[in-house]
Formats: C-alpha cells, sequence, structure tokens
C-alpha cells in the first residue's frame, strides 16, 4: 500500500524523472565532449599527419634516371647507344597479394623461375611505391594481352624504359664491354641514391672503367596517381643530367679490318698512334655479342660461353699472357748495344745450336736442320733473319739484371695503364721475381731461354704494341689510351720524356735491321711486302706452347692443333715517319711469318689508306691475305 502511495505521488516521480534527465544529459554530454575531443585532436592536433598520408596515397616522389652516355668511335660511329624498350614492373603496395598475382601475370606471358627470382631480390632494395621490373624488353604481344587484362592486375603497370644497345654486337665487346643488372655485391657498394630507377651497371669494358661519367645523375618527379596507381598528373620535376659521351681512338672500320684478318682463329691484336699512345684497334677473338647480357643472359647462353674451349668471354689483348718470342729481340738488341755487350761490328758463327761451358744440353736455333745461319752473323741478320744462337750468347754477355731492367722502360714485366679494367702485367722475370715466386736461384739458362723471349717470360699483345710503339717513336714513353674526349673535353696524354739516353746510331740500327725482316730477301716476313707502296719494320715471334726435349725435333703433325706454336708479329709503318704500331698474337698459329705477319699488314694497309696520302694497290686490304700465307 505505501509503495503504491510512492509510486502514485507525482512529486516524487517528477524527482525521479529529472534525475534520470539530468544524469542522460551528463553522459550526453560526457560523450559529446569525448567526440569534440577526438575531433580536436583528429583535425587540430594530427591535421598535418592525414595530410601527409593522404599525400602519401595519391602523390609519390619517383626517380626519372639519366640516358646513360653514348659510346662513339673517332669518326662518330655509335659502339654503344640507348633504345626505349617496355619492361613489366610492379608497384608493391598496390599489388595486394603478391604470389597471387605474380602467377596471373605468368598465365599472360611467360615468366621464367630467373626473372622471379631476381624480382623479389629487387624488391628488398627498392623504395616505397617504386616500381620494380619484373620482366624486361615486352614485345608488342605481350604489351596488347597486358593492356588487355589490366584490370585484374592491380600494381601492375608496362613502363617505357632506355635500356642498352650494342650496335657493332661482337666487334667491341671487349673493349666497350657490356651492361648488366646490378647485384647483391654492388649494391653494397653503389649510392642507392644515385642508381634510383636504374637496373643496370658497367660490368666490363669501358661501361665498368667510365662508369661514374656514363652514368649522369637521377632526376625526380612528384606525381599524382588514382586508386590504382596510374599517375594523373605530374606536379614538380627535377631532370636528370645525361651521362658523359665517350669519344674513342679507335676506327670501326680498322677494327673490322682487323677482326675479319683472323678468320675464324684465336688471339690478339692492338694497333697504336705511335705519336698520340692512342689505341687504334683492340681485337681479341673470337668474341661473343655484348647485347646479351643487358637484360640478364639465359643460364644456357652462359654456360656455352664460359665452357667453350675458344674462350670467348677472355679478353686475350690485355689479359692474355704470352711468351714473346723473338719479337722481343730488337729491344734485346738495343739494350745491348746501348750496354756496349755487342756493337755492330759483332760477329758469331752460328752452327745452328749453342753450348754453354759447363753444361752439355745444347740450345739449338729453329734453323739448325740446315746448319745455322752459318759464319759472320751479325745483330742485323740476327734480327732479319732471327737467329737465335746470336742472341743466346748476347743474352749472356748483356745479363740478366741489365735486360730485365732496361726492358721494363719500354713497357713489358708492367701495366701499361690501358683505360681498361683487368690489365694482365705479364712476367719480366729477373733474379728477385725467380727469388720470390720459385724460391730458386737464376741461372744461366734461364738468361739464355729469357733471350729469345721464351722460359718464365710473358707479356700481352697490348705490352708487345706499346714496346713496337716506343721503338718506333725513339724512346718516347706515351701510355697507351682508348677514350680521346669524355663529354666533349679531350684527356690529356700521358707522356713522359724520354728515360734512356740512347745513341741515335743505336736506333737507326735496330729500325733498319726490322725494316731488313719485311723487305730484305732473307727476311723472316718478306713474304708480306708484295705490293706495299710504303716501307713497313717489323719482327715475327714463335712461342713454344709445349716443351719438346732437345733431342727430338718439332713436328707438328704428332700435336693435337691446340699443342702447335704461336705466331707473333709486331711491327710499325711508314719506316721513315711511324704512325702506327702492331701487335699480335694468333694462337698456335705456328709461324709468325705466315699466320701474324698477313694480319697486321692488311690493319697498317687499312690504317694508312684511311689516314695518310700513302696509296694502296690493293682496293680490299684483305685481298692476299692468302696469298702472303702460302708465300
Amino acid at each position: 500500500m505505501i509503495e503504491e502511495d510512492a509510486f502514485s505521488d507525482p512529486a516524487r516521480e517528477r524527482q525521479i524523472f529529472v534525475g534520470r534527465v539530468i544524469l542522460t544529459s551528463l553522459l550526453i554530454l560526457a560523450l559529446t565532449a569525448v567526440l569534440i575531443a577526438r575531433y580536436f585532436d583528429l583535425q587540430i592536433n594530427q591535421h598535418q599527419d592525414f595530410v601527409t598520408q593522404s599525400d602519401n596515397n595519391r602523390v609519390h616522389l619517383r626517380p626519372n634516371p639519366p640516358a646513360r652516355g653514348v659510346i662513339y668511335d673517332r669518326n662518330g660511329e655509335i659502339l654503344a647507344d640507348n633504345q626505349s624498350v617496355s619492361n613489366l614492373t610492379i608497384i608493391r603496395e598496390r599489388s595486394g597479394d603478391l604470389e597471387k598475382l605474380i602467377e596471373n601475370i605468368s598465365a599472360l606471358v611467360p615468366l621464367s623461375d630467373s626473372d622471379v627470382t631476381r624480382f623479389y631480390k629487387r624488391l628488398k632494395r627498392r623504395r616505397p611505391f617504386e616500381q620494380t621490373p619484373i620482366k624486361f624488353n615486352l614485345s608488342e604481344d605481350e604489351q596488347a594481352i597486358l593492356a588487355v587484362n589490366e584490370h585484374r592486375l592491380d600494381g601492375v603497370k608496362v613502363s617505357a624504359r632506355l635500356s642498352r644497345f650494342y650496335p657493332k654486337r661482337d666487334l667491341f665487346s671487349h673493349v666497350v664491354g657490356y651492361v648488366g643488372r646490378i647485384n647483391e655485391q654492388e649494391i653494397s657498394v653503389i649510392d642507392p641514391i644515385q642508381y634510383s630507377g636504374t637496373d643496370s651497371i658497367g660490368k666490363v669494358g669501358l661501361e665498368k672503367f667510365y662508369e661514374s661519367s656514363l652514368l649522369g645523375n637521377v632526376g625526380s618527379e612528384h606525381v599524382e596517381t588514382n586508386a590504382r596507381g596510374r599517375v594523373m598528373r605530374v606536379l614538380d620535376k627535377l631532370d636528370p643530367t645525361s651521362g658523359s659521351d665517350l669519344m674513342l681512338h679507335i676506327d670501326s672500320n680498322l677494327q673490322q679490318i682487323a677482326f675479319d684478318a683472323f678468320a675464324g682463329e684465336r688471339g690478339a691484336l692492338v694497333a697504336m698512334d705511335v705519336k698520340t699512345g692512342g689505341v687504334l684497334a683492340m681485337v681479341s677473338a673470337p668474341s661473343y655479342d655484348s647485347n646479351l647480357f643487358v637484360s640478364g643472359i639465359s643460364q644456357k647462353n652462359y654456360s656455352q660461353l664460359l665452357n667453350s674451349s675458344d674462350k670467348p668471354l677472355f679478353n686475350r689483348a690485355i689479359q692474355g699472357q704470352y711468351p714473346p718470342g723473338s719479337t722481343v729481340k730488337p729491344l734485346f738488341g738495343l739494350i745491348a748495344l746501348d750496354n756496349k755487350t755487342v756493337s755492330a761490328s759483332t760477329r758469331i758463327d752460328d752452327p745452328g745450336f749453342f753450348v754453354m761451358e759447363g753444361i752439355d744440353r745444347p740450345w739449338r736455333d729453329h734453323n739448325s736442320e740446315r746448319g745455322g745461319h752459318g759464319k759472320g752473323v751479325d745483330l742485323a741478320k740476327a734480327i732479319i733473319e732471327s737467329c737465335d744462337v746470336f742472341f743466346y750468347e748476347m743474352g749472356i754477355k748483356t745479363g740478366i739484371n741489365i735486360l730485365s731492367s732496361n726492358s721494363s722502360e719500354f713497357g713489358l714485366g708492367a701495366k701499361t695503364g690501358i683505360d681498361l679494367p683487368g690489365e694482365a702485367k705479364g712476367i719480366m722475370p729477373s733474379r728477385i721475381w725467380k727469388k720470390e715466386n720459385r724460391n730458386a736461384s737464376w741461372f744461366n739458362g734461364d738468361t739464355i731461354n729469357m733471350s729469345i723471349g721464351q722460359g718464365f717470360m710473358l707479356s700481352t699483345p697490348l705490352q708487345l704494341a706499346v714496346m713496337t710503339s716506343r721503338i718506333a717513336s725513339k724512346g718516347k714513353m706515351i701510355e697507351p689510351r682508348l677514350v680521346k674526349s669524355v663529354g666533349g673535353v679531350d684527356l690529356l696524354t700521358a707522356e713522359s720524356s724520354q728515360t734512356t739516353d740512347i745513341d741515335p746510331k743505336h736506333w737507326d740500327y735496330i729500325h733498319n735491321s726490322m725494316k731488313g725482316v719485311v723487305h730484305s730477301a732473307r727476311g723472316t716476313a718478306t713474304s708480306i711486302n708484295r705490293g706495299l707502296t710504303y716501307t713497313m719494320a717489323g719482327k715475327t715471334g714463335t712461342a713454344q706452347v709445349v716443351s719438346i726435349s732437345a733431342d727430338k725435333d718439332y713436328d707438328k703433325s704428332k700435336l693435337n692443333k691446340r699443342q702447335w706454336d704461336h705466331a707473333l708479329f709486331i711491327a710499325f709503318a711508314p719506316f721513315d715517319d711511324p704512325q702506327i704500331a702492331v701487335g699480335l698474337i694468333v694462337e698456335n698459329g705456328e709461324h709468325g711469318s705466315s699466320a701474324a705477319a698477313p694480319i697486321a699488314r692488311a690493319v697498317i694497309d687499312g690504317y694508312l689508306q684511311t689516314n695518310s696520302d700513302t696509296a694502296i694497290a690493293s682496293s680490299n686490304v684483305l685481298e692476299g691475305l692468302n696469298v702472303y700465307a702460302n708465300q
């Protein structure tokens, strides 16, 4: 009864109602206050953060890679260029399920396992919202298929990029080199900003040596994109700076002549401008197509190149180390004249062999079967006819100390400083060298072997060309250079003063002797002088590949061709005003006179025909190579 009275009490009911209203209002006010505070925090305190996030969702900074510098020959022919290609890229932040996306892509265009593997590696070094390539050089059909299916491929984009292209293909591979995809080791040392947007880097050759000049400076641009990542507009941009162009001393036509002259043989040739040190031609045969490496070479193609017995990837011109054979005889003769261990009047009798006192083993001459070179052999005849016995005796008289130290002044036994990576230094042996490398003392027998360019002595074809150039210029010490100018600015020629005070008459004596090699009746290279309208100086050489005991004769019929002697030749021309010097080797060519000398003749003919007033009788400088070789 009392409870009923209470609920029927209007005053009490009003009190309860007002209390509930107040409580509800307070609750609403509290919630409103929380909402306002949150709204204030979002709109005021965190305004800039959300603006930034919003901009990041629609505005992106993307790198604008520079065009790589172009490489030209001396006549302006392009040796390394850039061409536009279409690549398939993925923006990770917009791709969703990446594995599923890659499956969808592979159902449309073929993706190899290596494509996918390299893609995941690239993801590790990318910047946010940066396009990461997964397939390069899309065909027109592949681009069309991807365009039709674009709506199913979130984050996928076909982008146009500049890619390296080598129009001469295999002609300049060992000189120009190639670019390739940046690997993990390179990632750790390169500037990530400078290489942003760039997938390639110089791997070998001039592409590697002049990487910093060829690369250029990266640009950037802020772009606004839609929800699918498509660029709607460019907000601002910083243009990239293209890499510097290179102009070489090399003549493409001369390079082609030299390359063709090898005609399938293995070997190398270097031709130099005697006056400037500029490399006019540099050939290593066989070669390979540099374009194979630009977008990533297939495992099949790489295995074929790597495992080939001909070693096409090996740059024989600067890395091949061979016994120079008799090509060093003019230099050793000059050293002996300068040191007065022989003179122009020195004569020896050559029975075809040399016996050193206390040693039973004879050192034979290549002419031993015909009884040697006879009586009264002087230095000139020894060079012209390549008399080994004269140099055996001369080597003992001169001694290893003089021969070794003086030879280094002509570029032997040390890197030449050529602007290419990977140059070998060769070996100019000495007493110290043998002790350090063989833990043995030097013997006179070692000197005898070295006196004809055999034994421990090794040189590269480039070193032979440098040696020949310095002989031709009578001691002018100019370093060899491939690049003439960078970005239109000529490079200074690295020239030093003559380091040896050699009597002019000694120079003349050696020059005339080398002229006799080509132009005298008994010269070892007389077969190539037919039709010459200029005078050439040269020296043939033969380098043993396998050792032949003193009591046995060299018989190539009993040897595999890979065991035949190497054929070498050095030359310069014109005789009265030397302009070009050549050093070359034909592996297993057997005779310098028949295998190597005709190649040098073809190259010198081609150069003088183009660059001097000398008239060459033949319109085709390669015509007659077989005639020379078979005489």
